[in-house]
């Protein structure tokens, strides 16, 4: 387990296996950012010919690995692109998860990176944690050996400052969000059923609330049988399908000084065939990861009582596994979702806006000021937008503050409309209150939005589709591994913190 500390050393005179330095992209040239200003001095006049000749240039995604001679102390020094903007906590986190990939088989290393703010802090540390995340669960013992260093210092002039401690940890607890989504969405649909990723759920609560001074969530877990009392039929409607049983989780935070209450809802398949509806199977490859949104709103939850943040949340995460079996649900059917509302399937492969209803119609009896939910929804969205960036639905109100949430948190997302014509396009059943899916081509993205808002009470809200940005199917980039990406947990916890200065 690597240890991350504060420190206001020089970077030229560190004594660290390793020592990072940030390298700004300018008209002039490449430069070496503020925070290594005593290593622009030890090369003196050689400093820009020795950075031509290693072709270090600034740009973001870059780093270049070199040995020192007198220079400075350290024995490996590592250049890393910044971009243009040292002053970004975006690019810096983004660098600070390149240097944590650049750097093989050091104990100690330093980070010259931009810190001399407390916000710029914790994007060194989240940046340079999340850049080295790696899922060995499943690997052979000798492959799984960790090249994770042991101490990392992130080198600051506010290193005993308390707001600088604060941001480390507070990057800490966001990158252990992160990360703690990446490992379920990395796990094998095998080992993550409904019943057994409602286990995982539980272990990490426990993790989170246990000893003294923890934070006090509340978790319960319901099951197949009480699900059926609850009259959940969207849920059971998919999970029928499985001989794995459905399972829903409730996480409560409600601290005495909350001043807002917000409600999350996350989309939990375990795994997608499409039921009777079925993928082809290249579309099932990655399926395993259909239960991002219900990971993230775990995460997000337990990071946000980890902060102490005063917000009340609530949070609902139903699961269930949409198979082939002689108990799926039909195209034809007609379910009756938990509000009473009846829906008329007409493609199983288009099962989370079934969960969704339920629980957005269960979040709306908590009587929250704000409910957000997120999940894999829909193909549509990663047609329209690509693989980095989320969309965003909902009301007026929400929409720009999802949007403000994202920018401070350093993941992208853009606005797309509910045109009015989805409405009529989503009651035009002939035997139910809903068409579940229509199977026009078009808009279909707009029309899973506007079926949820059918469940949301009037309430402010605010639907993230992140179709496509679960999982990393390219090489790493910035802080972004391969595999899992853990996207939209840092987006949530920035709704929070919002909600609690509003």
């Amino acid at each position: 387990m690597t240890s991350y500390s504060l420190r206001s050393a020089s970077p030229a005179k560190t004594r660290a296996d390793a020592v990072v330095v940030g390298v700004v992209a300018t008209s002039d040239g490449p430069r070496l950012c503020d925070a290594a200003d005593d290593v622009t001095q030890a090369y003196g006049r050689r400093l820009r010919a020795f950075l031509s000749t290693m072709g270090v240039t600034g740009k973001a995604g870059e780093a270049v690995r070199t040995p020192t001679r007198d220079e400075v102390n350290a024995p490996l020094l590592v250049f890393v692109g910044l971009g243009d903007d040292a002053t970004d906590p975006v690019a810096v986190r983004r660098a600070a998860g390149v240097a944590a990939r650049s750097v093989p088989n050091a104990a100690s290393v330093a980070l010259a990176l931009p810190a001399e703010t407390p916000e710029l802090v914790a994007a060194v540390v989240e940046g340079h944690r999340l850049g080295g995340y790696t899922f060995t669960a499943y690997k052979s013992a000798n492959k799984a050996e960790t090249t994770e260093p042991a101490d990392v210092v992130v080198l600051t002039p506010i290193a005993r400052r308390t707001e600088a401690v604060a941001a480390l940890e507070k990057g800490e607890v966001l990158a252990d969000a992160v990360a703690l989504t990446r490992d379920w969405v990395n796990t094998p649909p095998m080992d993550c059923t409904p019943p057994l990723l409602a286990d995982l759920v539980t272990s990490a609560h426990k993790a989170v609330t246990k000893g003294r001074g923890a934070p006090k969530v509340k978790l319960e877990v319901f099951d197949h049988e009480q699900l059926e009392e609850m009259g959940c039929g969207g849920i059971l409607s998919v999970g029928n399908s499985s001989a794995s049983p459905s399972r829903l989780v409730k996480l409560t935070w409600a601290p005495k000084d909350a001043v807002a209450h917000l409600a999350l809802v996350g989309k939990g398949v375990t795994f997608d065939s499409g039921g009777l509806t079925i993928k082809p199977s290249s579309s099932m490859v990655n399926m395993k990861g259909d239960m991002a949104g219900a990971a993230s709103v775990v995460a997000a939850t337990l990071a946000i009582a980890r902060l102490g943040l005063p917000v009340k949340v609530t949070t609902f995460a139903p699961m269930a596994e949409n198979m082939v079996s002689a108990t799926s649900t039909r195209p034809g059917d007609v379910i009756t979702m938990h509000n009473g509302t009846t829906v008329e399937i007409a493609n199983t492969d288009a099962e989370g806006r079934m969960l969704l209803g339920d629980v957005l119609s269960l979040a709306v009896l908590e009587e929250p000021d704000v409910v957000i939910d997120i999940a894999t929804l829909t193909g549509h969205m990663q047609l329209a937008l690509g693989d980095k960036v989320g969309a965003v639905m909902g009301t007026d109100d929400q929409v720009p503050a999802v949007l403000a949430a994202g920018e401070a948190a350093g993941e992208q997302h853009w606005p797309m409309p509910i045109p009015e014509e989805m409405s009529e396009r989503i009651t035009s059943s002939k035997v139910a209150d809903l068409l579940q899916h229509d199977w026009v081509r078009w808009g279909g993205g707009l029309y899973a939005s506007a079926f949820l808002r059918e469940f949301t009470g009037g309430l402010p809200w605010a639907h993230l589709d992140i179709a496509g940005k679960e999982m990393n199917l390219a090489s790493p980039y910035g802080h972004v591994p391969s595999g899992a990406t853990g996207f939209g947990v840092t987006t949530l916890v920035e709704i929070a913190r919002s909600l609690s200065e509003a």
